[in-house]
């Protein structure tokens, strides 16, 4: 299995004025760790209003997050099981992510449809160990494998590759709607922080995101990282799986980045009433997280949030009803204020 990060050797350019370049360029020669400057006399060298600018380069090592493919065949004990997916990932978990992506994409209900799943070698190379064969328990129907609807899934889109809308949705077997957990706006304000503090891999990288599993009260139960958004969350939900904790009633989903229609299904598919991200979501996951009964908070920043499904779990805002997003602070609801992209 390959490694989280990787170091790798990079050019990394500042471009500054030429009179805080000045004695770098005066020296005219490279430094021994690599370092070239150039002033602004050089050929090209200026800004687009013609000022002169300093241009200093230096070559070194760089920490980058892992990105390999990962096949999940899946099928009976006891015959050939063909690929079904096979996702761009973060190496790390990759049982999780298996597990997790069966039971998101309504493949399996529980760990008990699942007999065996184990990393082995895959076609290319004896040791990446970017194949997982999950063998079915008896009696669980193996998926059909249809070329025109095989998942290809891609650090950015999850759903790639399926031939249809009704191939996208799939209803969960956890009804979320009689939830009844509530979160204080001060907790949710906090989680975003939470699940950086947790977040290993990325302050090595800068390039990972993250799920966070937390309670009611802001406990972190799990946390996934991962280049892929829908990774992460399919590792979460992989290790509640293996774990026996479905359905994660009572518990919150913290996502980086926006929330998707298939983060909100994912969070569905494992019982989770809560779902928040750091950015924006779109009108299909308010659509189903309307439909669903989900609570899903966007724009979780600082001291403010919006709440765009399912206000009633947020403390303070249970009169809230319908389909406007309103804005809350820590500690109290306000009309609605802007949210700034990502």
């Amino acid at each position: 299995m390959g490694r989280v990060t990787q170091r790798r050797t990079i050019a990394r350019v500042n471009v500054a004025p030429a009179a805080a370049n000045a004695p770098a360029a005066a020296n005219g020669t490279a430094a021994a760790n690599g370092t070239a400057a150039a002033n602004g006399a050089a050929a090209g060298n200026g800004h687009g209003d013609g000022s002169p600018v300093g241009v200093a380069v230096t070559v070194g090592p760089d920490t980058l997050v892992a990105e390999e493919p990962l096949e999940i065949r899946v099928g009976a004990a006891g015959a050939a099981r063909p690929p079904l997916a096979v996702t761009m990932r973060t190496p790390g978990d990759d049982l999780d992510l298996a597990i997790g992506f069966l039971l998101t994409e309504g493949i399996i209900r529980s760990a008990q449809d699942v007999r065996t799943a184990q990393l082995c070698a895959g076609d290319q190379e004896a040791n990446t160990y970017n194949v997982v064969d999950v063998a079915l328990a008896a009696g669980v129907p193996a998926p059909a494998v249809d070329p025109a609807r095989n998942f290809y899934t891609t650090s950015s889109c999850g759903v790639c590759g399926k031939a249809s809308i009704d191939a996208v949705r799939t209803r969960s077997l956890f009804n979320v709607v009689g939830d009844g957990v509530r979160v204080a706006p001060e907790v949710l304000a906090g989680l975003p922080d939470a699940l950086r503090e947790g977040q290993r891999a990325f302050r090595t990288t800068g390039g990972l995101h993250a799920a966070g599993l937390f309670t009611a009260g802001g406990k972190l139960v799990c946390l996934r990282e991962d280049v892929g958004r829908h990774n992460a969350v399919d590792k979460v939900v992989g290790w509640a799986v293996r774990q026996g904790r479905l359905p994660l009633a009572g518990h919150v989903l913290v996502v980086s980045g926006r929330a998707s229609f298939e983060l909100c299904q994912k969070a569905w598919m494992a019982g989770i009433p809560v779902l928040a991200a750091v950015s924006a979501p779109s009108t299909l996951a308010v659509d189903l997280a309307e439909e669903a009964g989900l609570t899903l908070v966007g724009f979780l920043r600082g001291q403010t949030f919006n709440v765009y499904a399912g206000a009633q779990r947020v403390v303070g805002l249970e009169q809230a009803a319908g389909p406007v997003a309103r804005s809350a602070g820590a500690t109290a609801a306000t009309a609605p204020g802007p949210g700034s992209r990502s």
